[in-house]
């Protein structure tokens, strides 16, 4: 059902935990099929120097939240928010049908922690701009 990267990933997912001085939060979920996630995101020089993780959820989910982190970390903001789930789910090996709202997720994380840190820094760009 799942690709080995996906159990890879969901048996030893990397980037999990709390920056607790982090630069921007996102936070999604889906109340149908319980999936959350909050990513932390940590910002220098407009790059993201650490990007980390909490998802309560499916195998798909979890799996999704430590690709992403991954994929994200040292990107420039711009680049980051570029992320599609399409991407992740790829990069992934695939999800299955039923699961490829988990990519959705976790690339819609990301960019709200990317967004909650412009907001607060006042470097909105106009493309970013909601």
């Amino acid at each position: 059902m799942y690709s080995d990267i996906v159990m890879d990933h969901f048996t030893h997912p990397r980037n999990t935990g709390v920056i607790e001085d982090a630069d921007g939060i996102g936070e999604v979920g889906n109340p149908v099929c319980g999936d959350m996630m909050t990513f932390y995101i940590k910002v220098k020089d407009n790059r993201l120097e650490d990007v980390k993780f909490q998802t309560f959820g499916c195998v798909a989910a979890i799996a999704v939240s430590s690709m992403v982190s991954q994929m994200a970390k040292g990107k420039d903001l711009e680049e980051a928010k570029k992320i599609t789930n399409k991407q992740v789910a790829e990069t992934l090996g695939g999800l299955p049908p039923n699961k490829l709202h988990c990519s959705n997720l976790g690339a819609e994380a990301l960019t709200l922690a990317i967004k909650s840190y412009q907001e607060k820094s006042g470097t909105t760009s106009k493309a970013g701009a909601a």
